[in-house]
């Protein structure tokens, strides 16, 4: 038996194990190979790809934002974790709709365990990734993973658990047993939206 070709498929696995894990994720049993392209590097058709999923999440930022900030001024925090639960999935879907995409939020400390992200993004979830990336599938799909900021506003909800009305908890506890996030500040890496685009 000759050594040789297997040392150099040894060395070869050894190499690409050291990579970058979040450039590769490789196709499920029934899915696409998904690679990350890097923002300047995206051709004609993933920059027109990414400027619909950039006008997918802020319609959905928007629509989120807007209705909670109506019922936080209304009826409170409580309340606006009840419409976060009962409504937030309905707004992803309305949006995917109106915008010919997948979209919805996800984060690496999860309230809700249907926000789980696309296997595409876990590994770039798990990584903390901070900045935009852009990964290109090769049905022709674009995913792309836009970092969310926790606002002031939203501390009521996601901050500092002893600083948290004890109604809030009360709601998150009955709504969210396996919660996991607060303990936020101002400023931090609170998740993503994550949308994919169809190939044009």
């Amino acid at each position: 038996m000759n050594i040789r070709p297997v040392i150099a498929l040894a060395a070869l696995l050894s190499l690409t194990a050291c990579g970058d894990p979040a450039a590769k994720t490789p196709p499920t049993a029934s899915g696409p190979t998904w690679t990350e392209v890097k923002g300047d590097a995206l051709s004609d058709a993933q920059k027109a790809q990414r400027v619909k999923a950039d006008g997918a999440r802020e319609a959905l930022f928007g629509k989120l934002m807007g209705r909670l900030t109506e019922v936080m001024g209304k009826d409170g925090p409580a309340k606006a974790v009840e419409v976060c639960r009962t409504e937030a999935h309905l707004l992803s879907a309305a949006v995917a709709k109106e915008q010919g995409v997948a979209i919805g939020r996800t984060s690496h400390k999860l309230r809700n365990p249907l926000n789980a992200p696309p296997d595409w993004a876990r590994p770039l979830v798990d990584a903390r990734r901070e900045t935009p990336a852009f990964l290109a599938a090769s049905d022709g799909r674009l995913g792309v993973l836009a970092p969310i900021r926790l606002k002031a506003t939203c501390l009521g909800c996601h901050g500092d658990p002893g600083k948290v009305d004890p109604a809030v908890k009360e709601v998150l506890a009955k709504g969210y047993p396996n919660d996991q996030a607060m303990g936020f500040a101002e400023g931090d890496l609170r998740g993503w939206f994550w949308i994919e685009v169809p190939k044009p």
